[in-house]
């Protein structure tokens, strides 16, 4: 009889070890996804690796296919700030007031960042497009040398 007895143990060890870490995980992926939703806005666009190659490619490399670069215009302007937030009273308390401004400070603040990086990232493109336009010029001359000689 003492045999069936640690197995038993055993088994009800796993159970419990099991039951803790399903917890656990149920727990972390709630989270995660409650915490998915509030990080979004903040979340900035970064540029692509084969941006970021391209910009770090030397002009004497050869191209076996131009990037085509196509300006995309939304139909409609996108929505930074919700019209509610910005047509609210503000709290008679001054307390909420002020946790309001802080708020909207930190806003403004994440917005202008965003907007330092989009003309930083425009200017980026400009300077490629630039580079780009130079190397094609390069290689057109380097073809016909090579077809005149």
């Amino acid at each position: 009889m003492m045999s069936t007895y640690p197995t038993d143990n055993s088994r009800l060890l796993w159970m419990i070890i099991g039951g803790i870490s399903v917890v656990v995980v149920l727990f972390l992926a709630v989270q995660w996804f409650l915490t998915q939703p509030e990080q979004q806005p903040a979340t900035m666009p970064a540029p692509s690796v084969a941006a970021q190659a391209v910009e770090t490619a030397s002009p004497d490399t050869t191209m076996t296919a131009a990037p085509v670069i196509t300006e995309h215009q939304p139909a409609e302007p996108v929505k930074l700030v919700e019209e509610s937030l910005v047509k609210a009273p503000l709290p008679a308390n001054d307390t909420l007031a002020k946790e309001e401004i802080a708020k909207l400070d930190d806003i403004h603040a994440q917005l202008q960042d965003q907007q330092h990086e989009l003309k930083q990232q425009h200017e980026d493109v400009d300077q490629m497009l630039k580079l780009k336009e130079e190397q094609i010029k390069l290689l057109e001359a380097q073809l016909a040398a090579q077809n005149h000689s």
